[in-house]
């Protein structure tokens, strides 16, 4: 696993040996079953995820019913809010696939960024190509129909369509599971015509 998060860094710079010894003696490789709740609402958490195999999404639960914001898989990575406003969380972060994840806490990165300061513009780079991409996202989602929704994430995202359940995919889109179906029947029907 750790062949795959130094390819990964190596895109951005490269680590010495030093370096990745650094990064293998944090003990920061986790295996984690599909189900599993890595946060709940009202916990506190100092961990911070980057998905090396798998996939993790956030949610809210709104009266009695979960509203899917997003889904971080391989090479994307996921601080939740309450890690660095350091409150209890407002939304759930859970594993939908069986996962393999790296999990590090500000107190690692410390650590770690003072002894080896190329981290640290590694993190850097990384939050703003999250923040970039966050905020196109964000955009999109405001300026866009529930089809158009589809459309892009079937363009950008299309891993997402075979390894999400229909119900949680329908909720990131901002529409009931029966509307999806009804769309996607709509979208197959306009590409035989």
């Amino acid at each position: 696993m750790q062949d795959i998060l130094f390819d990964f860094i190596a895109k951005y710079v490269s680590l010495t040996d030093d370096e990745k010894n650094a990064i293998l003696s944090l003990d920061i490789f986790r295996s984690v079953k599909k189900g599993t709740i890595l946060l709940k609402k009202g916990q506190k958490s100092k961990d911070s995820y980057f998905v090396l195999k798998g996939c993790i999404r956030t949610y809210y639960i709104l009266d009695s019913e979960e509203k899917t914001t997003a889904f971080y898989t391989e090479m994307e990575a996921l601080t939740p809010p309450c890690v660095i406003s350091k409150t209890p969380s407002e939304y759930y972060i859970s594993c939908i696939e069986d996962s393999i994840l790296t999990v590090s806490n500000s107190d690692m990165e410390v650590e770690v960024n003072s002894k080896f300061p190329k981290f640290e513009i590694i993190c850097r780079i990384l939050a703003e190509e999250l923040l970039a991409k966050q905020r196109i996202d964000f955009d999109e989602f405001k300026t866009s129909s529930p089809e158009q929704r589809y459309l892009n994430l079937m363009q950008k995202r299309p891993d997402l369509i075979q390894r999400v359940p229909q119900h949680q995919l329908a909720s990131y889109l901002g529409i009931k599971p029966q509307s999806l179906s009804r769309l996607r029947a709509r979208i197959v029907e306009k590409n035989k015509g």
